[in-house]
């Protein structure tokens, strides 16, 4: 941000201190609005706490509720990519989402929170299941407190993903009726922080 005031004070001064016609400068406003997107890279980071997990020699439990019933057990490492692989497909990052998605940053004090919303344009094709994502920043620490997704794997089924880190993460899947209702039919927890 301070190169851009910068280099507005430069187009500033130059303008005073030139004999060029106004209609020669660039537009201000123009140079400002070039700001390159740069996508936090989501799916790594989620590789780098489960990797961590692995590092740390923790054993997840794993929680699954379905029909008003709760099971758990506890998780092996290997199985854990398993569970996880809808939070590490596809790769969020810039080179593979800016163009088909918007990104939305503002600081949401409810929360207290940075938080980085990011929508799927329009026009992306019908193969781009993952329709949204947030992430929530600390503005203490700049460290990420919290990631969520949606994703339409198919035209009746949607799944809500969060990632708290360090701590946890969850996936409710939701049915969606032929009569625009929903109903969430599974929610499965893999907790690392007991």
């Amino acid at each position: 941000m301070i190169r851009y005031y910068f280099l507005l004070l430069t187009l500033l001064f130059s303008a005073a201190c030139n004999t060029t016609p106004a209609k020669d400068i660039p537009a201000i406003k123009e140079v400002i609005s070039e700001e390159k997107l740069n996508f936090f890279p989501v799916t790594a980071y989620v590789k780098g706490q489960l990797h961590d997990i692995l590092q740390k020699g923790l054993t997840p439990v794993h929680y699954i509720t379905q029909n008003n019933h709760t099971d758990s057990v506890m998780v092996k490492f290997e199985k854990l990519n398993e569970l996880c692989k809808e939070f590490l497909q596809p790769e969020i990052d810039s080179a593979n989402m800016i163009t088909y998605f918007t990104e939305t940053k503002f600081l949401d004090q409810s929360l207290d929170a940075f938080t980085f919303t990011y929508d799927v344009k329009p026009e992306a094709p019908d193969s781009i299941k993952l329709k949204h994502w947030d992430i929530y920043i600390n503005p203490a620490t700049s460290k990420v407190k919290r990631i969520y997704w949606v994703k339409e794997p198919t035209n009746n089924t949607i799944l809500q993903l969060t990632w708290q880190s360090n701590q946890w993460c969850k996936i409710v899947t939701i049915t969606k009726n032929t009569d625009g209702s929903s109903a969430i039919i599974k929610e499965e927890k893999i907790s690392w922080d007991y």
